[in-house]
């Protein structure tokens, strides 16, 4: 098997994923709650290479995107606009809070490194805007992934340097713990691994490097490898969190780089700093991106970057997040919030893909086997019980 056969639409899924996001809440959940919720990233790792494989398959056996395969596979005309009035809501609303997490997480990289400034916000927002108009986005992503596949090399190194207690890392893997006061950080971690909107970027991928069915199994090949390995990163930050920051609290970049330390020293905060701008920035372009070509899909628009209505999508998205970024609301609290609102969107998408992966119509003999279903079925009610019980702890519905 060529080494080249693991990097590919999979890998950029991993990517999009370990964003600021995933660095802050693994962190907080490390700092809160010690090495408890490592099972969580098991369980989103395991579901996330299960549902990206889903889409995948749908990509490579339709070549085209999951939104395209919503507006044609629905035949009721009430349904079907319904349904997609439903999906576009989901990720126009995920993808703004998404991105206002990541336009925050960036200003909260840059933060750690030239000061704090009411500016950096807009000025990361307008950036990505001349990158996203321009469409000179390819260069400028690559870049920064590179910077973002640093950092969680980094970080893999420090989970081992820091020498973590075993039999607790044991137990918060493979003994689950759901509290009154873990249910936000739980459906958060969630909603940073199982993103929604990397299921339409998946499957609008596939048909760029796999054309035919024959190739599938080396298509589920690459999607294990790549979606484990972004869950074993997510799972470093946890631990190299627990052992280095548990209990001390955090509120920001300072106590953030304390976890990396051990192997960087004084050069932590500015590492760090540079590996959340990296992650914040690639993220804002690539979130607008993924809305915009999701729309495109679902409501069957012409094809092309420079369209009038693309534009609008990815502009909307991005002036939405820059502007909640703007608002003075402390980065780590926009970005934990992004994450929960993920979480409870997932289950809304996941639906839809289920519903497709069984259409014989549609994907002839590839279509869900039982256990694939049965487990698909398992992450929508667990995301549903944990986003009914954090609604509940916070507004009190019963």
């Amino acid at each position: 098997m060529k080494i080249k056969k693991y990097f590919g639409p999979s890998t950029l899924v991993t990517a999009a994923f370990i964003g600021p996001g995933t660095l802050t809440i693994c962190t907080l959940s490390g700092a809160n709650f010690g090495y408890t919720l490592l099972w969580v990233l098991l369980f989103a790792t395991i579901a996330t290479i299960i549902l990206q494989e889903m889409t995948a398959r749908l990509g490579l056996i339709t070549q085209s995107g999951l939104g395209e395969a919503i507006r044609s596979q629905i035949e009721n005309s009430i349904a079907r606009w319904l349904a997609i009035l439903l999906v576009f809501t989901a990720i126009i609303v995920g993808n703004a809070a998404y991105e206002a997490g990541n336009i925050s997480g960036a200003v909260l990289g840059i933060s750690g490194i030239f000061g704090e400034s009411v500016s950096w916000a807009l000025i990361i927002g307008t950036t990505s805007f001349v990158i996203l108009f321009i469409g000179k986005v390819k260069i400028i992503e690559q870049i920064l992934i590179g910077l973002v596949i640093l950092m969680s090399v980094v970080f893999i190194i420090t989970a081992f340097l820091v020498k973590p207690d075993l039999s607790s890392v044991f137990n918060g893997l493979f003994i689950p713990s759901l509290t009154d006061k873990n249910q936000l950080a739980i459906l958060g971690l969630i909603g940073t691994t199982i993103v929604p909107y990397n299921l339409f970027l998946h499957a609008s991928s596939v048909s760029q490097k796999w054309k035919s069915a024959e190739e599938l199994p080396d298509l589920q090949k690459e999607n294990r490898v790549a979606i484990g390995l972004g869950g074993l990163i997510s799972m470093a930050i946890v631990i190299t969190s627990a052992a280095t920051i548990f209990g001390k609290g955090v509120t920001g970049i300072n106590e953030m780089a304390m976890q990396l330390e051990p192997l960087l020293g004084s050069w932590a905060k500015y590492f760090l700093g540079l590996g959340l701008f990296a992650a914040g920035i690639s993220s804002a372009i690539t979130a607008p991106l993924a809305a915009a070509y999701t729309a495109r899909g679902i409501f069957g628009w012409e094809e092309g970057f420079q369209t009038l209505k693309f534009r609008v999508i990815w502009g909307l998205i991005l002036i939405v997040g820059t502007t909640f970024s703007m608002l003075g609301y402390k980065p780590i609290e926009v970005i934990r919030v992004a994450q929960v609102a993920n979480g409870i969107l997932l289950p809304i998408i996941v639906f839809f893909l289920i519903y497709l992966c069984n259409k014989k119509s549609l994907l002839g003999s590839y279509i869900n086997k039982p256990w694939q279903n049965a487990l698909a079925i398992l992450v929508i009610s667990i995301s549903l019980l944990v986003s009914f019980r954090s609604l509940n702890s916070v507004f009190g519905f019963v």
